[in-house]
């Protein structure tokens, strides 16, 4: 109990480091709005609940250990993050592309396309982006070392290793999903202004282009 404060201390500050997670959550809140960024929010943190489970039952320990499982995590993660980054991108480029029709007389192109709106969240969409965090945390290598790393000091000697690491890692996702869903709902206030044509496409050339760069960092990190 007494190591406690000192843990959600470090959740909060870990939680609010940039990274893969944070830029999934700004982009979703930001151009579909709070409701679709439930589902990624709660995909992460099922990916990071996984890798507690999995490091308290030493196959995170494996991946660290074995060059080449710690090599295909890398690579698959680093796949992930550059896949959701040229999708983002494309989204520009679609956009970009709309636009200059929509500019050409009705005459010669026909009806200009219908602006996109905010859609329902519906079951499909909602598993999508669930199945989208979990993806991005899950193939994650960093997650697997970090967990190795990081519950260790707070697991006492006299106390289970999984039970307790199960415990905490329930405390880690109350406090990653009250914060990340906070951000989200701060972030979809302003949905209206992030969702002008010019505006959404620059958010996706930017979140693009962080998504691209951190697949990158991660294909050649170390760790």
């Amino acid at each position: 109990m007494s190591s406690l404060p000192a843990f959600v201390v470090a959740v909060v500050l870990i939680s609010a480091s940039p990274g893969p997670a944070m830029a999934l959550i700004l982009r979703r809140a930001a151009l579909r709005g709070f409701r679709h960024a439930v589902p990624t929010v709660l995909g992460l943190e099922a990916g990071i609940y996984a890798w507690a489970l999995l490091a308290a039952g030493g196959v995170a320990a494996l991946v660290e250990a074995s060059e080449l499982a710690y090599a295909v995590l890398r690579v698959v993660g680093a796949v992930v993050l550059v896949v959701l980054g040229l999708r983002a991108w494309r989204a520009v480029w679609r956009a970009r592309r709309s636009t200059v029709t929509a500019e050409v007389p009705v005459a010669e192109t026909g009806p200009a396309p219908v602006a996109e709106v905010a859609t329902t969240a519906t079951p499909r969409r909602w598993w999508a982006a669930f199945a989208e965090g979990a993806v991005v945390q899950l193939a994650n290598p960093k997650a697997a070392v970090f967990m190795i790393a990081f519950y260790p000091q707070f697991v006492p000697s006299d106390q289970p290793v999984f039970t307790t690491t199960a415990l905490l890692a329930v405390l880690q996702v109350i406090i990653e999903t009250a914060l990340y869903l906070g951000l989200a709902a701060g972030v979809a206030r302003a949905g209206a202004w992030f969702r002008r044509p010019k505006v959404r496409r620059g958010v996706e050339a930017v979140s693009g282009s962080a998504l691209i760069g951190l697949g990158a960092r991660v294909a050649v990190s170390s760790r």
